[in-house]
């Protein structure tokens, strides 16, 4: 009896494993870069305030921490759900 294969197809629970935990990323890097310029502990604002186009630098900031922080979430997402798919 030939051993059984993997199916080439994901399933729709894998990806919707991955996009909770894209969306979880993207939360808590939303959180994190809101906290920061809000938060003046570090002089994060006071930076971004004397910025030449301080809307724009607001913007990249916290598009950094959201970006970063979502695909560090999505690869992690994937590797637990491969090792969970593995056993």
């Amino acid at each position: 009896m030939p051993p059984k294969k993997r199916s080439a197809v994901v399933s729709p629970a894998i990806l919707i494993e991955l996009a909770c935990h894209t969306i979880m990323g993207i939360a808590l890097g939303l959180g994190l870069a809101f906290a920061l310029t809000q938060v003046d502990a570090f002089g994060i604002s006071t930076l971004i305030a004397h910025s030449p186009d301080p809307h724009m630098t607001f913007v990249v900031f916290v598009g950094t921490f959201t970006l970063a922080f979502a695909v560090g979430a999505s690869l992690t997402g994937f590797v637990f759900t491969m090792m969970e798919e593995r056993s």
